[in-house]
């Protein structure tokens, strides 16, 4: 089929549907049709015969997501004048081009060469997006209604679910909800940022938290109250002669994830009071000299000198 020949036909009126329809309705309406105009009922009426060959045409066009997409677009152009009418010279140095790629599925036809794609019709542009949760969203997960850029004039939005475990910079595809095109639309990328949380940060699966306890709990050892994420609340044992910046393990406390579930971890950190005077000066003058025969630093010259 000669170029103009296809742009100049209107496809939707040959196979009686309109453009709006969907898939289902234009095979719906094309059964129809080529019982009625089947060369077997026809008895050899000519013209029947290249009305059922038009109609054939015109559904295998139609039928093809891809096809009926670049048939659309080129049609537009042509009747928007991009395209001189009754064949010529296209650009590309076509004189009459011929189609019967398309009809046969071939990947390189006019709409490409003509457009300056290649490939046909292109996809909507991918479009990118930022948002931002708290930790403790980026945890369990969270559902967002995202505000995009106007199109067309209209207000977008979309709303989509940002999964438990989500790191921060972490990005989520969402398929076909870029911009629009004449081959599909493209996909949104939404980069997730995730706010610090004032006590627990996270390693992979593990989440972690500092531990403030006093002198006397860590030399005495103690039993601490700690709270978790979730809410609740664990009890925690601090050994006698705990050292400052040990680290305790509370299992399967930490985030969950398809491999599995992490634990907290948890840092003890020594908290030294600013002034002591009175009863508490007293009393720890009389520790200190009851443990001066313990030194912290005894190897500490020697191990600098190694």
């Amino acid at each position: 089929m000669a170029a103009k020949d296809l742009y100049e036909k209107d496809l939707y009126s040959i196979l009686g549907v309109k453009k709006s329809d969907d898939a289902a309705a234009v095979k719906k309406q094309y059964r129809k049709l080529a019982r009625e105009l089947h060369p077997d009922k026809t008895k050899g009426d000519k013209k029947l015969e290249e009305k059922f060959k038009s109609v054939s045409e015109a559904y295998e066009v139609l039928s093809d997501d891809k096809k009926r997409a670049e048939y659309d677009e080129m049609r537009e152009a042509f009747k928007g004048g991009r395209i001189p009418q009754g064949g010529g010279n296209f650009g590309g140095g076509f004189q009459g081009a011929d189609f019967s790629d398309l009809f046969r599925g071939g990947s390189q036809d006019i709409f490409g060469t003509i457009f300056g794609a290649g490939h046909g019709p292109r996809r909507g542009q991918d479009l990118a997006a930022t948002t931002t949760i708290s930790f403790r969203d980026s945890i369990y997960g969270t559902e967002l209604d995202l505000k995009l850029a106007p199109q067309g004039g209209k207000a977008n939005s979309v709303t989509t679910r940002i999964p438990g475990g989500i790191n921060d910079g972490a990005k989520i595809k969402l398929k076909g909800r870029g911009g629009k095109g004449p081959a599909g639309p493209g996909d949104l990328f939404v980069t997730v940022n995730v706010v610090k949380h004032p006590v627990f940060s996270r390693n992979e699966s593990n989440l972690l938290m500092t531990l403030p306890v006093t002198f006397t709990e860590a030399a005495l050892g103690a039993d601490i109250k700690v709270p978790t994420l979730d809410g609740d609340e664990v009890t925690v044992r601090i050994a006698p002669g705990t050292p400052n910046g040990r680290t305790l393990r509370i299992k399967s406390r930490g985030v969950k994830t398809a491999r599995g579930t992490g634990d907290l971890l948890i840092t003890i950190e020594i908290q030294v009071p600013q002034r002591v005077d009175g009863k508490a000066k007293e009393a720890l003058e009389a520790f200190a000299k009851a443990t001066e025969e313990f030194n912290p630093r005894a190897d500490l010259a020697q191990r600098a000198r190694a």
